[in-house]
């Protein structure tokens, strides 16, 4: 490049060729890569001797074998499904050759334009949870092989402690570490539903079931609460999370039964159950200004950083991550979240139920956006991920706004399916196709007044990435539902159990990082610790005491379960002998009991 520069200081550049036409215009050239030089030239050399023309074949066939897969769910009858054929394939474009199974977020960088050589990473990385937002994708097209190969990839690259990483190199290197439950409980729900589906060899299982069993522990001891919420920011509880925890667990127990562990089986049953009972006390909120303003009672909020109910810190204040610690301060109640109507795409809520309506109320009135194309949503107030007012690229400085997300009109059409509102569904898919460019969907579009000479447009494309995979994956999903008049990954075992037969829990549990200071009499309280112990209690200020050793879960947690006596008790008192290291704990624990009111003759 001589003619151009003198030097090549602090470039990017990977390789330069020349190549004289003098004699031909016509010629055909191969680009390969490898380990060593060696590697990547017998490569190329190899693939010129089978010439160009076998390439071509190859490559054309691979496709058309593709494509023709399609035709079951891509048929005449519903010519609606506009861009499900370029949806398909930009799922398949994503996934590696190199690793079978590793998909990447998406192939374009998020307001590339303003990256230089040492903005490594962008969007070409693998979320654990986008990954299975690509096999459930995968699954809607009934192509098992991608399925399979996903997870794969995934039990693969699972941390020998059972972790899945915040995000990681196609390779399975991790690149941020942060710990997101849900990205724990999907894989553990997408084994289960693969083994539902198309069933695993007993050898195939048990392969898999080491890794989930170390899963299915890191869900139990660090949850219900998980250090970043799924848009990776907030640490606390939010329904999102709460959908997918509660889904995993009973995955988990399904797995645990097929792999003869009754006892672990049961005890993921019993902490789902409670999970579940505990989501409005966690989450939900009542008598704000937002809900007067509305005319409704209550809505969901959007997370919950505090082991406490959320009546009791709702007026607390939060710092929104991606604004300035000036615009990013908000009172809890404040906060309205998309995150909800997870509650009912997982199946642990009617379409129907009052706070799930009253919710979906409030998101319309702060979060919904009208646009040319139709309707499409923010994920949560006050997001600071986007461009700024004046359509600058999204920066660190905290003056983004966060715009609207077409897979969030995808989420709420699933919704209308839920609600029986196929018509709506259609409607919504409409506006994703109005959102697409040439049939790739972006991150997020603008929604707000056009500024054309920055490529602007209400309802278009913004800076942020496109094609994103986890988008398409919502639109596939979204076309096989209105096909099958139903919300096509919504897990059966919830819904049976959640909405259908309302499964109670008998407990109310007892941790050191989340104690719960009141019970009723009819619950059992459950004691869960990290270790072995004895349990030494009293309900009557330790006039008398009784003990009771913990058992083993085999999943890093001990309980003890103390069926409360019959009486007048106010209080149960209990401390701990740690059998590990021959100690008492040396300090009393104490959980009230609510009065029961005397029903009258």
């Amino acid at each position: 490049m001589e003619w151009e520069y003198q030097r090549a200081d602090n470039g990017n550049i990977a390789l330069t060729a020349e190549i004289d036409i003098s004699k031909s215009k016509e010629f055909v050239f191969a680009i390969s890569f490898g380990i060593r030089a060696t590697d990547a030239s017998h490569c190329a050399w190899a693939s010129l001797l089978d010439g160009f023309d076998k390439a071509k074949e190859r490559y054309i066939a691979g496709w058309d074998q593709f494509q023709n897969e399609l035709k079951n769910v891509d048929n005449k009858k519903h010519n609606i499904f506009k861009n499900l054929r370029k949806s398909a394939t930009v799922l398949r474009l994503h996934e590696t050759n190199t690793f079978p199974g590793g998909v990447v977020a998406s192939i374009s960088i998020p307001w590339g334009q303003t990256k230089g050589d040492d903005d490594i990473g962008g969007y070409h990385l693998v979320w654990p949870r986008d990954l299975v937002e690509s096999a459930t994708g995968f699954s809607a097209l009934n192509s098992r092989e991608q399925v399979y190969r996903i997870l794969n990839y995934l039990m693969s690259t699972q941390e020998k402690d059972g972790i899945w990483s915040q995000n990681m190199w196609l390779n399975g290197c991790p690149k941020w570490t942060g710990l997101q439950m849900d990205e724990i409980a999907l894989p553990i729900s997408l084994v289960d539903m693969y083994h539902d589906t198309y069933g695993l060899e007993p050898d195939k299982m048990k392969r898999y079931w080491l890794g989930i069993k170390k899963a299915i522990s890191v869900l139990i001891v660090n949850g219900p609460s998980s250090h970043q919420d799924r848009w990776e920011e907030e640490s606390g509880l939010t329904a999102f999370t709460l959908a997918a925890e509660i889904t995993g667990l009973l995955g988990a127990a399904h797995l645990a039964e097929t792999n003869d562990e009754p006892l672990i089986a049961q005890y993921c049953l019993e902490t789902a159950d409670y999970w579940n009972e505990q989501i409005e006390n966690w989450t939900y909120i009542t008598n704000t200004p937002l809900s007067k303003k509305a005319g409704v009672d209550g809505y969901y909020m959007r997370i919950n950083p505090y082991h406490q109910p959320a009546e009791e810190v709702k007026d607390k204040i939060i710092y929104i991550k991606n604004r300035t610690r000036q615009n990013g301060a908000m009172l809890l109640h404040e906060l309205v979240c998309v995150d909800a109507l997870a509650l009912v795409r997982f199946g642990l809520r009617a379409a129907d139920d009052p706070k799930i309506l009253n919710t979906i109320k409030l998101i319309d009135d702060t979060l919904k956006v009208e646009t040319p194309y139709g309707p499409c949503w923010h994920r949560y107030i006050n997001d600071g991920y986007g461009e700024d007012k004046d359509g600058n690229p999204y920066s660190d400085s905290g003056d983004g706004i966060g715009r609207a997300w077409p897979l969030l009109t995808g989420e709420r059409a699933h919704y209308e399916i839920a609600a029986g509102n196929l018509e709506g569904a259609k409607t919504l898919l409409k506006a994703m196709d109005g959102f697409a460019n040439n049939g790739l969907l972006p991150e997020q579009i603008w929604d707000t007044d056009d500024i054309p000479d920055k490529g602007l447009f209400l309802g278009r494309y913004t800076g942020s990435a496109m094609p994103l995979t986890w988008a398409h994956a919502e639109y596939i999903k979204l076309c096989r539902s209105i096909k099958d008049k139903r919300i096509f990954d919504m897990s059966s075992q919830t819904e049976a159990r959640y909405i259908k037969k309302k499964s109670p829990s008998p407990f109310a549990i007892w941790r050191f990082d989340w104690p719960c200071t009141l019970i009723s009499p009819e619950k059992i309280l459950r004691i869960e610790v990290l270790s072995a112990a004895r349990v030494r209690w009293s309900s009557n200020s330790w006039k008398t005491s009784s003990d009771l050793d913990t058992e083993d879960t085999g999943l890093g947690i001990f309980f003890a379960d103390l069926d409360l006596e019959k009486g007048n008790a106010k209080e149960i008192k209990f401390t701990f002998f740690w059998k590990d290291s021959s100690r008492w704990e040396n300090r009393d624990f104490e959980v009230k009991i609510k009065k029961t009111r005397k029903k009258k003759n």
